[in-house]
């Protein structure tokens, strides 16, 4: 497309990042609308006579296919108009999940409800790549800290309203299935504003790339950043050979099993081990989720202001206390529920700082071109090894040892997420980003 004429660059420019970043906002938290709700239905399926070993396996379906889908769709999307990606992800998630919801016979068996959450998880791997995509695109590298940890929470909203609106499902229609149906309803809607807010690249309306906008140009900036990368070169020049993004995809195994360790049984420990009601451990789900909010901002400032740039360093002090909170949550008695939310609302307030930290390290760690993929690997290990193991792995674990076997489970995961988060400090090559 030709370019606008000169006066009318910044203006336009300023408009449609506004507009590009509410579509990939609303339209990233749309999929997680969608993509948690078999936690919330893991206590009524455990009084129907299903194992938590069994429903971790099922539930795992989603972690197994979203990783792989992921990394695929990551390179999928490098070569993709991240516009109609997104929603062509998001509109079958949701029909999934209706069908969860409302077709009978959907959660009779073990072996239905994995083939449904591994369907869902392949289209749910169609939401990351084509958002990250467009941020590389459209903020330079100086801005990009930033814009992606106040993107970054759009998952923490999407999740966190998951709790809020089976409540309002259970209201409206007494069924417990309403964890399904009504965030579906809701994600449908939110695909079509994706499709009408989104744009693919800054050249494709006219306007020049944003390092020449911007006048911030990377380190090794030259003509080579804006020519589309083939398959084999993504791979071969920047990705294998990337000893860094390695370190960073295993760190991300373990920050992941904590995540959804935690996130996923939340319903299921709280009610069989503290007592809590359906309503307090709806509303414990949605604030471990907003928590997260302040969180990940407040990780994205440290890393800039603070450790001027280090994502490992950062990473390392949240995931320390992680750590400690994470304790508190396990070692504190029963019949004092105002200690298990603060120490959940902390857990939630501190891991969704280092999960936005990986991601935006591979960003940092490729070429623009290669940054679907890029975020697509780290994605893989973490949902291929933390949120699988967070499924299945815990699910046995805790039939067998009980909740305390899972909670040491989960403690050595935040110390190993510590170590290699610590080599990835270590080892980064200095930057001069400062958001």
């Amino acid at each position: 497309m030709p370019r606008v004429a000169a006066d009318r660059v910044a203006p336009l420019y300023r408009r449609l990042r506004w507009q590009v970043f509410a579509g990939i906002f609303v339209g990233y938290a749309g999929y997680y609308l969608v993509r948690k709700n078999f936690s919330l239905a893991v206590p009524y399926l455990v009084e129907q006579g299903f194992s938590k070993g069994d429903l971790g396996f099922a539930m795992s379906g989603v972690a197994i296919a979203y990783g792989l889908s992921k990394f695929l769709m990551g390179v999928v999307s490098d070569r993709s108009n991240p516009r109609f990606f997104l929603p062509s992800g998001l509109l079958p998630s949701a029909a999934l999940t209706l069908v969860m919801g409302l077709v009978p016979g959907a959660l009779s068996s073990i072996a239905v409800m994995f083939a449904l959450q591994l369907a869902n998880g392949w289209v749910q791997g169609m939401g990351w790549p084509p958002s990250g995509r467009t941020m590389v695109h459209w903020w330079s590298q100086q801005e990009r800290g930033t814009v992606v940890s106040a993107w970054n929470i759009a998952h923490n909203v999407g999740g966190g309203l998951i709790g809020p609106l089976f409540l309002l499902g259970m209201h409206l229609f007494g069924d417990w299935r309403s964890a399904f149906y009504v965030p579906a309803a809701v994600a449908i809607a939110v695909s079509l504003f994706a499709l009408v807010t989104m744009r693919d690249t800054p050249q494709s309306c006219g306007l020049p790339p944003v390092e020449e906008w911007r006048n911030d140009y990377p380190p090794d900036y030259d003509g080579s950043h804006e020519q589309e990368l083939s398959t084999k070169q993504i791979f071969l020049e920047h990705i294998l050979p990337n000893r860094m993004l390695w370190v960073i995809a295993l760190a991300n195994v373990f920050v992941y099993f904590l995540r959804y360790g935690v996130l996923d049984w939340a319903p299921a420990y709280l009610k069989e081990a503290k007592g809590f009601s359906v309503d307090k451990s709806s509303w414990a789900y949605f604030l471990y989720e907003w928590a997260g909010i302040p969180g990940t901002l407040l990780c994205g400032w440290i890393s800039g202001r603070l450790f001027r740039g280090s994502r490992g360093a950062t990473g390392v002090v949240f995931m320390l206390l992680v750590a400690g909170a994470l304790v508190v949550y396990w070692l504190n008695p029963p019949g004092r529920p105002g200690i298990d939310m603060a120490a959940l609302v902390a857990i939630g307030f501190l891991i969704y700082g280092p999960v936005m930290l990986i991601g935006l390290h591979a960003l940092e760690l490729a070429p623009k071109k290669a940054a679907g993929t890029a975020a697509g690997f780290t994605g893989l290990f973490g949902y291929l090894g933390g949120s699988v193991a967070a499924s299945i792995v815990l699910g046995h674990t805790v039939d067998r040892y009980g909740w305390d076997g899972g909670f040491v489970l989960l403690v050595g995961a935040a110390l190993a997420a510590v170590v290699l988060l610590a080599i990835s400090a270590v080892g980064a090559r200095p930057r001069r980003t400062v958001a």
